[in-house]
């Protein structure tokens, strides 16, 4: 048996990740696949599960069970892994997140600054919540989260639970991908070295065939190549810039060090009648996609759902999920505990480096100390993730208001204590542990 429980499974994402699930199954011979959601997606999670069975039968796999649930002790009982993909207060959250920061002049996007503040505060009960199942229903159970934002989110899971869980991003696998295709070389025959946070990492070296050509990369990104991903363009770093941090930042870099450039063109989006916030343009995106899978013709993964972001997503799901099955010690790079990869950071810190993964989970590789650029950044991002956390677990006002504090797109105290109050008013139905703290 290996039995599979998707919370989330009414996603937009889950058709990619059953295209990962179909393409290797012969590494993840699945039997079960048990799709989650909430009552009020109880429309878009049947559709998910009829294309699923469609896609299943398309390859001869009818014997692949799909089930959908609205409750979460019959999906997880019994499961080998419980994926975690999922949205409290769906897509107009986020978009009221995003209105929200550019009310104050400030960045709201769902994993940085006071979007992800937001997002984290309404996210980290549930997922204890999933947690805790996990421990009672599927004690060997791992939990492989893609929800936003995933460092803060598994290290609240890592540190106050015993459940098994790694984080995953595909923003690592993307810039295998395009730094791959800049060297015009096979996938396979490039490795990079990765180590910082979740959505604020670094390539620290890039070896093609054994050579050392990191030099070369930059020396790409200097002449104006950048890299693309998530709807987020590096504009192109100064090559005086790119030379002396002598590393390759992710494109989410572009927050902390492009702040009024990114700022600009979020303002400028956000009032385009056409475009308007991030969330928004999902939201028109998922209505379309949702209209095709409900075709009952469509048997595969549309091309469509390329413009909803998340390239890679299966990729680097089943890639995991295949290393701890089959007990491969693949070098992945995931989100998982410290343990003293990343030196000056707590061991129980969640970090993103590049990992062997084994039956046993993620075995964080030592990078050792960061320069003192990205450690500095890293340390600050990283108080915040922590604050937050103890925040939403113990309803702490106090703590919430330092977390926005020390985020660096949030800045001043006058900002951070008007965000608070807006953030906990706007998300009051989801954030019971401040009214019962109050």
């Amino acid at each position: 048996m290996l039995k599979m429980a998707i919370i989330g499974g009414g996603s937009s994402y889950s058709p990619e990740l059953v295209e990962g699930i179909i393409n290797r199954y012969a590494q993840l011979p699945v039997t079960e696949l048990a799709l989650v959601d909430v009552e009020s997606g109880r429309e878009k999670v049947n559709i998910i599960a009829d294309l699923t069975r469609r896609m299943l039968q398309k390859k001869g796999l009818e014997q692949v069970n799909v089930s959908v649930h609205f409750e979460l002790d019959d999906a997880i009982r019994g499961a080998n892994f419980v994926l975690t993909q999922l949205r409290v207060g769906q897509l107009a959250a986020r978009a009221a997140d995003e209105r929200l920061g550019l009310k104050y002049g400030r960045l709201g996007q769902e994993t940085t600054g006071v979007g992800g503040f937001a997002k984290a505060m309404r996210t980290i009960p549930v997922m204890l919540n999933v947690a805790r199942k996990v421990e009672e229903l599927a004690p060997d159970a791992f939990i492989i989260n893609f929800t936003n934002p995933a460092g803060i989110v598994t290290e609240a899971v890592s540190r106050y639970s015993n459940a098994k869980i790694i984080g995953l991003c595909n923003v690592p696998v993307n810039m295998h991908h395009m730094i791959a295709g800049m060297l015009d070389a096979p996938w396979d025959d490039v490795q990079l070295r990765f180590a910082g946070l979740n959505h604020l990492v670094w390539v620290h070296q890039v070896t093609c065939r054994g050579e050392d050509v990191t030099k070369q990369v930059i020396d790409q990104l200097c002449d104006g190549q950048s890299l693309t991903m998530n709807n987020i363009k590096d504009m192109p770093w100064s090559p005086q810039f790119l030379r002396a941090l002598n590393a390759i930042p992710c494109p989410y870099h572009r927050y902390y060090w492009q702040t009024p450039q990114m700022l600009a063109e979020e303002q400028e989006k956000a009032k385009n009648g056409h475009e308007g916030t991030r969330a928004e343009q999902v939201m028109k995106v998922e209505a379309e996609l949702f209209a095709l899978y409900a075709d009952p013709q469509l048997a595969h993964k549309p091309e469509q759902l390329s413009f909803r972001g998340g390239a890679y997503y299966s990729e680097v799901a089943v890639e995991l999920i295949s290393a701890i099955h089959n007990n491969s010690g693949k070098n992945l790079v995931v989100n998982c505990r410290n343990n003293g990869a990343i030196h000056g950071l707590p061991d129980d810190a969640v970090v993103e480096v590049n990992c062997l993964v084994d039956a046993q989970g993620a075995h964080p590789l030592v990078f050792g100390e960061l320069p003192s650029l990205m450690h500095g950044l890293t340390q600050q991002i990283k108080a915040f993730e922590r604050l937050t956390i103890e925040a939403a677990i113990h309803g702490d006002r106090d703590q919430a208001l330092l977390a926005l504090l020390g985020n660096p797109l949030v800045g001043d105290v006058t900002t951070a204590e008007a965000l608070l109050d807006e953030v906990l008013t706007l998300n009051k139905p989801w954030l019971p542990q401040f009214s019962s703290a109050q």
